[in-house]
């Protein structure tokens, strides 16, 4: 049997435009404290996501494509709540928008998390979360779970 990465999708009524500019605005989709620390929009930048104390990735953009594609490479990781702590590292995070019919479908892969992988039922809930939910409110709201929680604080 092969490997299947973790993917999800969804569609939305925005633009590809504004679903990738929503892509590039980690933080205001992807929660933790202390957060995200570096700049996350553009071909080459390098930028870390902690959610202390479980986890800490560092991950570098290696395509940027606008209104298509953005892939990321992760560089380091530790994520604490698994035996093998660097589990994430060397795995690439891609995000492809493309429209469909009057519709704009956000595809999320993260290539090398497989149910294999002992964070695979832990991180692909997370990543659900982060994706389905507060990365689809950002682009269909303007605003992502990040934004409501420090509004509420």
């Amino acid at each position: 049997m092969k490997s299947q990465n973790f993917t999800t999708a969804f569609t939305v009524d925005q633009s590809p435009e504004e679903a990738f500019a929503a892509v590039n605005n980690v933080r205001g989709w992807w929660t933790g404290k202390p957060g995200i620390e570096g700049s996350t929009d553009k071909l080459g930048a390098e930028f870390t996501y902690r959610y202390e104390p479980h986890h800490y990735s560092k991950q570098k953009v290696v395509e940027f494509i606008p209104g298509r594609k953005v892939v990321w490479q992760v560089l380091d990781s530790q994520l604490n709540f698994v035996e093998d702590k660097s589990e994430w590292t060397g795995t690439t995070v891609t995000f492809e928008i493309a429209r469909r019919g009057d519709e704009t479908e956000v595809r999320f892969t993260h290539v090398g998390l497989v149910p294999d992988s002992e964070c695979y039922d832990g991180c692909s809930n997370a990543w659900g979360s982060y994706i389905n939910v507060s990365l689809r409110s950002l682009i269909t709201n303007g605003e992502g779970r990040s934004s409501r929680k420090a509004k509420s604080a």
